[in-house]
């Protein structure tokens, strides 16, 4: 490992060296991010799993980069253009941009007209103007450099200036300077083209708008992309070119007065203009992209994570519905553990409107098999079952609530290799019904079957590069999955290839040995497992658990390898069993038993409750037993509804209408937001209040604070501005004042065609 790389990166994190090598070194011997999150906190000071990932990328970054120093030194040195400043500044760059930035200069060019020129001998000539002289014969000096290819003084005085042009181009240290200058003051212009056709106006706010480029929002910059793919727009950048021209020029003619000035001001000008500005715009809209899009994957990984981790519903018979119109409702039943007990079918919609006969069967199964919560998915009809569900509940008194679960990717779970193996005999919906009802008993065992994407917790996802956001989803779902662990004997093949230290071919392996043998009654048993050695053991042991085997420290979080000083600790402490919450561990029976803090505490967590479970700080399912409608509302009434996604401009809020209400980032709290997540998570269950209601498109704009909070925040915030204003009056005429967008209803019509939909 290299001692420097770890130092800076130690320093950059804010950790120790040590925890930096000690997290590299398990890393390299094979060990995995949960599992030395987990069981190697006492090595690593406690580091979490993002920590660890960071150390990792960081690491990796800084070996790439310093390996790629080395080579643009040696490519330099074999040039015989190396130079101490060269070297040292090589070496004191910290981005890769910056190193081939740096390296530009001496990359062999074929193709350019400076290369050309530079062929046919013309670099003296360059080099001459460059040096400023003061007197002398342009004419009589570039007579000189006559030849074949070139014919006449124009040409050789032409080619001398597209070498310089070139180099203004390659000077590292004005394109540094230019880039600053371009990101701190530019703004980024767009219009709208000609031929431009957008009949919904969803990109309308970008027909004519400038924003400064260090304030452009990440959702702004990836509809700009994506209206501009789609031929909508121009998107260019703004800045004042004169200003950065008169600095290019004064850093080569260092303030000598020379009789060349006209030249080589035309060959700085075309640099600059036809090379450098380009050039760095494209750097600049690059990056800029690429940041909006690590933006939107973090987004969508933290949505992930939070829908997830959402908390199951435990102990409870579900009924999935899956609604339809024409080709009616699918109904599963299931049991406590999501096994499946009874599929049917009613029709309680158009065309056929057996309202009568869906309702008994409906009242047969909750009967026959003690449902106690249905689960209604918000695809089409959905609004239409839920009203049906509710009037029965109503009605007929019943003990029974509902819910609305998000059947996103629920179809393409539902056609999948996957689905059809466990339910051969069934069809797609009638799989989708058992999918939505085990959403709602356990989200993470069932959303861990179906691609990320399919889910609908991003925004612009099908704009992101797809590489790098299947990297993040699945270290989102490692997290996840280890941090809940599973029980072995019950979890799917698709739940454990997400285990630590497992693989497809090694989850398959335990199912097929838990259906050959019989449940496993203990961890010792995972040795005879085809594929599972020593070292799959321990990276996995700890997070499949087994319930009512012979080893009672198998039930919980405790790793194998801390057995003996869980008994230890229990002897000391007199600890009979397992899941006693109120006993007791006294420092002075735990000192000696030469336990590392970090292993004793989580020892001690998982002894006094064996089967917490990580999901139950969070949210679970909103339950209601009535039906909402749009007529219903009224500005400020107060409802509670369920968190479906956050994006950069605000959160989707399901409160049981047709589509899900908008909270504004503006409308979420009384201070200034810096992004939606600082408020809320998918999932979360909050508390909203009616903003605006828009019957003729069913949409209604939500609010995180009561109006009247809302009301005087906007107040305190104008007469604030008020007093800005007149404080910063200026003089002279107003310029007219450009045509102002519905923000709010921009975004709606954006995320509605383009984004993720949030119809039910």
């Amino acid at each position: 490992m290299n001692e420097k790389i770890i130092a800076g990166l130690a320093k950059k994190l804010k950790i120790a060296v040590s925890q930096v090598e000690n997290t590299l070194a398990l890393l390299e011997e094979g060990n995995t991010v949960p599992f030395i999150a987990r069981y190697r906190k006492e090595m690593t000071h406690g580091l979490d799993e993002e920590q660890i990932l960071e150390i990792d990328k960081q690491y990796k970054y800084e070996v790439k980069l310093a390996e790629r120093k080395e080579a643009v030194l040696k490519l330099i040195a074999e040039q015989g253009k190396l130079t101490e400043e060269i070297t040292n500044a090589v070496n004191a760059a910290e981005k890769l941009s910056q190193v081939e930035d740096l390296y530009r200069p001496y990359v062999q060019k074929k193709k350019t007209r400076a290369a050309t020129a530079i062929k046919n001998g013309l670099e003296p000539l360059a080099e001459y103007l460059l040096s400023c002289p003061q007197e002398g014969n342009l004419v009589e000096e570039a007579a000189k450099y006559l030849n074949e290819n070139v014919k006449n003084v124009n040409e050789a005085v032409q080619g001398a200036k597209d070498i310089i042009a070139e180099k203004v181009s390659d000077e590292a240290k004005l394109r540094w300077e230019f880039k600053k200058i371009m990101e701190d003051t530019g703004a980024l212009v767009t219009k709208l083209k000609k031929d431009a056709k957008d009949e919904k106006k969803v990109y309308e706010m970008y027909y004519d708008r400038s924003e400064k480029i260090k304030s452009l929002a990440d959702h702004r910059i990836m509809a700009i992309d994506r209206a501009e793919k789609e031929k909508v727009i121009t998107a260019s950048l703004s800045f004042n070119a004169e200003d950065l021209e008169e600095k290019a020029y004064r850093f080569y003619a260092k303030g000598a007065k020379t009789y060349v000035e006209e030249i080589l001001r035309d060959a700085v000008k075309d640099g600059c203009e036809r090379l450098l500005f380009p050039s760095i715009e494209r750097e600049i809209r690059s990056e800029l992209s690429e940041k909006a899009a690590a933006g939107s994957i973090e987004i969508f990984s933290m949505n992930l994570e939070k829908l997830l981790l959402q908390a199951p519903l435990k102990g409870r018979v579900v009924l999935g519905f899956d609604p339809a119109f024409r080709t009616g409702c699918k109904l599963a039943v299931l049991d406590e553990t999501g096994k499946m007990l009874h599929i049917d079918k009613i029709f309680p919609h158009e065309p056929k409107n057996d309202i009568e006969g869906s309702r008994k069967k409906m009242r047969e199964l909750i009967k026959k098999y003690g449902v106690k919560i249905i689960a209604i998915g918000n695809g089409t009809a959905s609004r239409e079952s839920e009203k049906f569900v509710a009037d029965l509940i109503h009605d007929d008194h019943l003990d029974v609530a509902y819910a609305i679960v998000s059947e996103a990717g629920a179809s393409v779970y539902s056609a999948s290799e996957n689905a059809r193996a466990e339910f051969p005999d069934l069809h797609v919906e009638e799989r989708s019904a058992v999918s939505i009802g085990r959403r709602l008993l356990d989200p993470l065992s069932e959303l861990i079957k179906i691609d990320p994407k399919s889910i609908g917790v991003g925004q612009y996802q099908h704009d992101l590069p797809e590489k790098q956001l299947n990297e993040r989803l699945d270290e989102a779902i490692m997290k996840c999955v280890n941090r809940v662990g599973c029980d072995v004997n019950t979890a799917s093949a698709e739940l454990l290839t997400h285990i630590s230290g497992l693989n497809a071919a090694s989850a398959k392996e335990i199912v097929a040995y838990r259906n050959a043998n019989g449940k496993f009654t203990n961890r010792e048993e995972f040795l005879k497992v085809k594929k599972l050695g020593a070292k799959t053991f321990q990276q996995c042991a700890g997070f499949l658990r087994i319930k009512d085997g012979n080893e009672p420290l198998d039930e919980t979080s405790i790793h194998p390898e801390s057995y003996d000083a869980a008994r230890k600790l229990m002897k000391a402490c007199g600890i009979e069993k397992l899941g006693q919450a109120d006993c007791e561990f006294p420092k002075e029976k735990t000192e000696s038993l030469g336990i590392d803090p970090y292993t004793l505490s989580d020892i001690e967590d998982a002894i006094k409750t064996p089967l917490r479970d990580y999901r139950e700080q969070f949210d679970g399912a909103l339950l209601k037993s009535d039906v909402l409608e749009i007529g219903d509302l009224h500005i400020g009434d107060a409802l509670s509804g369920t968190v479906r996604n956050v994006v950069d401009f605000g959160a989707f809020v399901d409160i049981g209408l047709h589509e899900d209400g908008l909270v504004h980032i503006t409308r979420m709290a009384a201070h200034r937001v810096s992004h939606p997540s600082e408020i809320v998570s998918v999932g979360d269950i909050v508390t909203v209040y009616v903003y605006d209601i828009d019957l003729a498109r069913e949409r209604v704009q939500l609010s995180l604070l009561p109006l009247d909070k809302l009301a005087e925040r906007d107040n305190q915030r104008k007469e604030f501005k008020s007093r800005k204003k007149e404080h910063n009056k200026p003089s002279g005429p107003r310029k007219p004042e450009k045509k102002k967008i519905d923000m709010d209803d921009a975004m709606s019509r954006l995320l509605a065609m383009y984004g993720n939909k949030h119809k039910k």
